[in-house]
């Protein structure tokens, strides 16, 4: 009798392989620092939002919170009554937009996350304080951390010192950071961003524009009515917020600045206003072919033909396909453009078809709107609006001396509106513009005493072929022509733009070597950044936010006793400067009595 030992069945059909498996096989989820745990980070802006996970390149979602004005707005100047309701107003529609975060994008549980809010320098505290409220008391979230968006963005670029410029809807804003440290009184701030954009837009297609309305009637031949007698202006019904919005991001780019000889072209006024039939001669008369007039519209600005122009189609979801131009054979009015930038573009006339079904009309966008209209950013000399390139000067004249040339070598562009194809190479043609050419007749500064009469002036002195020297009186008081950017000048060299493009400031060591990033996507990837390497602001967590809202309550119902002060000290909380009553104007200094203490607070 023979014994049987028990073996384990085996095959020669599967070779044996040296691959192994992927790592990914053994965990559904990548270990970080915390485990299996990320962190989940939160980037709310007041029209986009984008949101994901620590420690992955690329958010999960991006969207549109709002296809009107925003989520919120800097508007201040309202009455108690109105702003209570618009600040409910705002919280509710936080609190719809982040249980849609959690419930329906990314998909988990917000009870067991903590969460990182990539905070705006200029975020109203009101706006802040609703995120923390929502967070805590509606989805209970375990913690929640703000980070500066700024800071961010520089540790997304490998850097911790630089000039972040941060292009967003509602405003621009330029803050320098060092060793990690944003430096917000040497922040500066103007309005020329996204939403002025997009008014701008919007204006130059109601006068500019032409717009082609569907057939009236299908039982005749499509081409019954030509479409240069159905042209007209384009009504505002037919602009809606989505349409300008389309147009803004998928067919406006950034043009080439303009040379200054041809800017101060005499004959650039003759463009403004186009000449009609009734102001010119019968001569030329034939020279102005302006469609008919409509009832509710006035008369468009011709339309350029086939031989001027190659027009393009694009669909309802923004897809561009070549297409004919208005049909039309070549007129003479090709020699005398009426469009104020069209001698500035090359850019070639879009078409978009708008509605639906049968009725279906066609929106032609000029060329050179499409090229120019972001002129309006780069346009500076106002006061109070300054331009982009403009604002990030200004910056840096605030900055210690001994920064400012670490800071002009490491700028960051960042934001939505920056992400217009040639915005960067624009920006950075600007700024060195304005450094490498003096100011001509600019304010001169105000004299400290006034000339005497024996002094010579310039006016008194005569004018022979060879001025003599002035002499030290007359020199100090010659009006020399002011000149606010004499000490930036000296930098023009170490001028670099850390995500520039190629072919832009090659010649810096700098230029062009930050991550490829989109510029949208600079400040959340450096939260998911800083998620993963756990650093970042200071955590808050739930307990200790319901024990200081607990306090806050028994602070206020608390009985004042005589000769004790309650309430909080002067300086334990930052007051919110969206929520300060403005006065309407500055009061006569006559009316006032000198010593007067003026509260603008009440």
């Amino acid at each position: 009798m023979s014994s049987v030992v028990p073996t384990t069945p085996t095959t020669t059909r599967v070779q044996n392989t040296s691959i192994l498996d992927s790592p990914h096989y053994a965990t559904t989820r990548r270990h970080s620092l915390y485990g299996t745990e990320d962190r989940i980070v939160l980037d709310p802006g007041s029209r986009v939002w984008k949101v994901g996970f620590s420690g992955e390149g690329k958010p999960r979602d991006v969207f549109s919170v709002n296809d009107g004005e925003g989520l919120w707005n800097f508007n201040i100047m309202r009455q108690a009554a109105e702003r209570e309701e618009f600040e409910r107003l705002i919280e509710q529609r936080v609190q719809d937009w982040l249980r849609k975060v959690f419930y329906n994008k990314l998909l988990v549980d917000p009870k067991a996350r903590k969460i990182i809010i990539v905070e705006h320098p200029l975020l109203p505290l009101c706006v802040k304080n609703m995120f923390a409220k929502v967070l805590f008391q509606n989805l209970q979230v375990p913690s929640l951390s703000f980070a500066p968006s700024h800071v961010l963005a520089l540790l997304a670029a490998g850097r911790i010192t630089g000039l972040v410029v941060d292009c967003g809807h509602l405003e621009t804003t330029v803050l320098p950071v060092f060793s990690s440290r944003p430096l917000f009184s040497l922040l500066c701030t103007t309005p020329l961003a996204g939403a002025r954009l997009t008014t701008h837009l919007r204006a130059l297609l109601l006068l500019h524009g032409t717009y082609i309305p569907p057939q009236s009637t299908l039982s005749g031949p499509a081409t019954s009515v030509p479409e240069m007698q159905r042209a007209k202006r384009i009504p505002a019904s037919v602009l809606t917020d989505t349409l300008v919005e389309t147009i803004k991001t998928r067919a406006c780019f950034v043009g080439e600045p303009i040379p200054p000889e041809e800017e101060q072209d005499p004959d650039a006024t003759m463009m403004d206003v186009a000449p009609t039939p009734s102001s010119a001669s019968a001569s030329d008369a034939g020279l102005y072919e302006t469609p008919p007039m409509s009832e509710a519209h006035t008369p468009v600005t011709p339309l350029r033909t086939a031989a001027s122009s190659i027009a393009g189609s694009v669909s309802g979801a923004g897809s561009v396909s070549g297409a004919g131009s208005v049909h039309g054979g070549p007129s003479r009015r090709e020699e005398r453009e009426v469009d104020p930038m069209a001698k500035h573009s090359q850019a070639t006339d879009l078409r978009i078809a708008v509605g639906t079904g049968a009725g279906r009309g066609v929106v032609i966008i000029p060329g050179w709107v499409r090229e120019r209209v972001a002129e309006v950013l780069f346009t500076g000399g106002d006061v109070d609006e300054r331009s982009v390139a403009e604002t990030v000067l200004d910056s840096l004249r605030k900055v210690p001396v001994d920064l400012r040339k670490e800071l002009i070598s490491s700028i960051l562009v960042v934001g939505g509106t920056s992400m217009l194809p040639g915005f960067v190479s624009r920006l950075y043609a600007e700024v060195k513009s304005l450094l490498s050419t003096s100011v001509t007749n600019p304010e001169t500064p105000p004299m400290s005493d006034p000339p005497s009469p024996t002094t010579p002036t310039i006016s008194t002195l005569p004018r022979p072929t060879a001025p003599p020297p002035l002499s030290a009186v007359g020199k100090r008081w010659a009006r020399q022509p002011y000149d606010p950017y004499a000490r930036l000048r000296p930098l023009a060299p170490h001028l670099a733009v850390l995500n520039a493009p190629v072919g832009v400031g090659d010649g810096h060591r700098n230029s062009g070597k930050a991550p490829a990033f989109a510029p949208a996507a600079l400040p959340w990837v450096g939260g998911s950044l800083a998620g993963s390497l756990k650093i970042g602001g200071e955590e808050i967590s739930r307990e200790k936010y319901e024990e200081a809202a607990l306090t806050m309550e028994e602070e206020a119902e608390a009985v004042p006793v005589p000769g004790i002060v309650s309430g909080r000290r002067e300086g334990y909380f930052l007051p919110d400067w969206t929520k300060g009553v403005m006065m309407v104007g500055a009061p006569n200094a006559a009316i006032v009595p000198p010593g007067t203490d003026m509260d603008t607070t009440t």
